[in-house]
């Protein structure tokens, strides 16, 4: 036997217990959170010791950045694999829908890493997901636009990355349903989104009340007066309102974990202890921004909800409720949404009730709208509604679609099954 043959089952071994290590970091960093894991733990829930896991990972970040990078190369290989077979573009858009679906139910604790988790990594390694994610990105808008000649580029990318929100969706709820079943509605939803009509950009008139444009803040004014952090608004708002504005601002940029009471301080233009006159911790914080957003969507589903002719007109005036909330609220609606898992149980627990009945009327009006869905299809929708929304509002790259307020709105009724919408779950 050569040295080279002899080496390679070490290599192999090498290898399998990295992947081993990494899976259980990511087992770990899902139940726990990423800084609630240390090395140590990870080593422990391995069965080796902590200075083993260095001969693999040169820390925990190293450690995040490859099950990241592990899933984004997945979906990569997955798009790449399927976009070059020899077959029509409806066909290999019907199979790639199917697979990226299946994808989605079958790695649902990994989505929810990759969703979730990446705001932890430097700056460099953020850099590379990103990168390595622009990949089969690109080359799905492009089978798209194949497929629908008469979009644009900038159209496909919107109808790609809402169909994105769809598969990306199962990482924002605990909705179950049958393996196929769920794979099923999944490719239906995002079949919905990608058969949807978009104006051309010609012919697209801009939003009435234009909201995309801001950086919006957690202002209880109208959305056209919102003020942005450090402009004369803001400076000019009272403290605890300047306080709540910085630091919802902050926590959306680099997380709630990587910022501290004196940097939101300086960002309000006050000294970091003077914050706890009016904030008794960054938890606290957290907790009234939650409180504030919850406060945002309850106000808009009860006015969406009053006075309708139907389910099917309370369920549309809700979506534009939704659309409208989550452009002018973009830096509230991202910590609501990524950062009720640093607060304590408590705070935690009561927002997490104020969502559930939120969700509980989305439910009841969609399956109103689809019969034949039961109440656990009509989450699993609600839920891919709300991504869509999200993703499509806080991607740069689309900030300034002059009507996007109303495609986000059409694009939430493609997915909720609601005929006045611009599609409804069916085949691609």
């Amino acid at each position: 036997m050569t040295a080279g043959a002899e080496a390679q089952p070490v290599t192999r071994r090498r290898r399998d217990r990295k992947e081993q290590l990494a899976g259980v970091a990511a087992d770990l960093f899902r139940q726990r959170g990423y800084h609630a894991v240390g090395i140590g733990d990870i080593a422990s829930a391995a069965g080796i010791t902590g200075p083993a896991v260095y001969r693999h990972f040169t820390n925990k970040q190293d450690i995040l950045a490859h099950v990241l990078l592990s899933g984004v190369d997945t979906l990569a290989e997955t798009v790449a694999r399927i976009l070059a077979t020899p077959a029509e573009p409806s066909a290999r858009m019907a199979d790639l829908t199917d697979a990226l679906a299946r994808l989605a139910v079958e790695r649902r604790d990994a989505v929810a890493l990759w969703r979730w988790l990446g705001r932890h990594l430097d700056q460099e390694r953020q850099a590379e997901v990103r990168r390595r994610g622009e990949a089969p990105m690109a080359l799905w808008i492009a089978e798209l636009r194949r497929r629908r000649p008469e979009l644009s580029a900038a159209d496909s990318d919107l109808l790609c990355t809402a169909a994105m929100g769809v598969f990306a969706s199962v990482a924002d709820h605990t909705a179950t349903l049958a393996k196929s079943r769920h794979v099923d509605l999944l490719r239906r939803l995002a079949g919905a989104v990608l058969a949807s009509n978009v104006l051309p950009d010609a012919d697209r008139a801009p939003d009435t009340d234009p909201t995309h444009d801001a950086d919006p803040t957690p202002d209880a004014r109208p959305a056209r007066n919102v003020p942005r952090p450090g402009d004369p608004a803001t400076l000019a708002a009272p403290r605890r309102e300047r306080l709540l504005i910085e630091a919802t601002r902050l926590f959306r940029q680099r997380g709630y974990h990587a910022v501290t009471i004196e940097d939101i301080g300086a960002a309000a233009g006050i000294a970091g202890p003077s914050v706890y006159r009016h904030f008794s911790s960054k938890a606290d914080l957290i907790h009234a921004a939650g409180a504030r957003m919850a406060d945002r969507l309850a106000a808009g589903a009860a006015e969406a909800t009053a006075a309708t002719t139907s389910p099917a007109d309370a369920l549309r005036r809700l979506v534009d409720s939704y659309a409208e909330t989550v452009l002018a609220h973009r830096d509230l609606m991202a910590v609501y949404i990524a950062e009720l898992s640093s607060l304590p149980e408590r705070q935690r627990g009561q927002l997490r009730r104020l969502q559930r009945g939120y969700v509980a009327e989305w439910v009841r009006l969609i399956a109103a709208v689809n019969p034949s869905w039961g109440s656990a299809e009509a989450r699993v929708a609600a839920h891919a509604a709300f991504t869509v929304a999200n993703d499509l509002a806080r991607r740069g790259r689309l900030a300034n679609r002059p009507g996007l307020r109303r495609e986000i709105a059409s694009l939430m009724r493609a997915v909720t099954g609601d005929a006045g919408g611009a599609g409804s779950p069916t085949d691609w």
